[in-house]
């Protein structure tokens, strides 16, 4: 029974230590990857899992960042997907290529500064809003699912071209979207720090 119990807590803290870690901007620890030619030296707090920590050439770059938007008491973690720039089109450029012609019904104004289009239910995009600022013209887009339970935030999901010549898919929950202003200026240290900007 001693045994038994031994074991138990033995489980319990191993577990405890492949719990994610809270991405921090002071780790000095560095795991280097080479992603589309680009180095990005990396603190092993910020990769979304310990699978992904391995240094050498990878297709793409699993990450999470704990920005601090104004007027929020806490950090809002995001998921930072990057790759080479070849591989995912804008969702800038998506808005007038592919999502304009899915739209259907009235626009929708419940997040300040942006509009809302509701996804035609077909071809894979049911449950769908695609938030964009109308008056800019490299706009904020970002499309969002509702989720499968209640229990989960819907999420969203927006990806963007960096001058590094990689490219971020960004994901992140709904109730955030009320920060787009500061998405950009937040996300940039974090890029820089890395060498993705």
């Amino acid at each position: 029974m001693v045994a038994a119990l031994g074991l138990a807590y033995a489980l319990d803290q191993m577990g405890r230590n492949d719990a994610p870690q809270t991405p921090d901007r002071a780790d000095s620890s560095r795991i280097i990857q080479t992603v589309g030619g680009r180095e990005l030296a990396i603190p092993q707090t910020w990769f979304r899992t310990a699978q992904d920590t391995r240094e050498g050439f990878v297709q793409q770059v699993d990450l999470k960042f704990a920005l601090n938007f104004e007027r929020t008491k806490s950090a809002t973690l995001i998921d930072v997907t990057l790759l080479p720039l070849t591989r995912a089109r804008a969702s800038s450029a998506l808005l007038d290529t592919v999502y304009v012609h899915q739209f259907q019904g009235a626009l929708l104004q419940t997040v300040p500064g942006l509009v809302g289009k509701t996804l035609k239910q077909a071809d894979g995009y049911a449950g769908e809003v695609v938030w964009y600022d109308a008056l800019a013209s490299r706009p904020f887009v970002a499309k969002c699912s509702t989720a499968p339970t209640p229990a989960r935030p819907s999420r969203c999901v927006r990806t963007i071209h960096l001058s590094s010549g990689l490219a971020a898919i960004v994901s992140f929950n709904e109730a955030a979207l009320t920060h787009w202003r500061e998405f950009d200026s937040q996300m940039a240290p974090w890029l820089e720090q890395i060498g993705a900007l």
